[in-house]
């Protein structure tokens, strides 16, 4: 399945802004989308769609903050540039707190605002491969039986075979059986390869 190209959205009560923001975004080769309210914004936002956001942050009605804050709400990851008329020292640590890419000081210059999109959409790029790897090694883990679970778990922990066999009641054969088909199940090359992948699943040592 191909995916979308990244799309810079920009949202700014600044008709003129949008608009001189926009021509330089697509002058440098991207696709750009403008939006003159964080609700207009919010009324057609797509989380599945890739690339970053260019935010005002003072608004009439929602502010550029509280459209952050809507948008982790919803669980969105989508890397934020803030924009400013001003600088305002706590509001920026406060927006770069809670995961803003940069803070830029309007009139912004063009290469910093380039160079702050190029910043947010690898990092999104970066986030969603890593959330899709998440997403696949939870549906090989799900593949296992509760018992390959179990043996998984101790594993994890750095048990020895005959370890788990007497901890499970059972014998060293069997758990062999049940190791071997967890590392098939999770696509794991080796032990080392299993506990990590195990670890970023969530497995947790018993």
């Amino acid at each position: 399945m191909s995916v979308p190209s990244p799309t810079v959205f920009v949202v700014d009560d600044e008709p003129s802004l949008l608009k001189a923001v926009a021509r330089l975004l697509r002058s440098a080769g991207w696709s750009a989308v403008t939006f003159g309210s964080p609700a207009e914004f919010l009324g057609s936002f797509d989380p599945a769609v890739p690339g970053c956001l260019i935010l005002d942050m003072a608004m009439p009605g929602l502010n550029g903050l509280e459209l952050q804050e809507a948008l982790a709400a919803r669980g969105s990851e989508l890397p934020i540039v803030f924009l400013t008329g001003r600088a305002d020292i706590p509001m920026s640590v406060r927006a770069m707190k809670q995961g803003a890419i940069d803070f830029l000081t309007k009139p912004v210059d063009g290469s910093d605002l380039l160079a702050a999109v190029r910043r947010a959409v690898e990092k999104d790029r970066e986030s969603r491969k890593e959330r899709s790897e998440l997403a696949e090694i939870q549906e090989r883990l799900a593949a296992l039986t509760p018992r390959e679970r179990e043996v998984l778990a101790l594993v994890v922990a750095g048990k020895l075979n005959k370890q788990i066999a007497a901890d499970l009641g059972t014998v060293e054969k069997t758990i062999k059986v049940h190791r071997a088909r967890a590392m098939e199940k999770m696509k794991a090359a080796s032990l080392a390869d299993l506990v990590r992948l195990a670890g970023r699943a969530g497995v947790r040592p018993v």
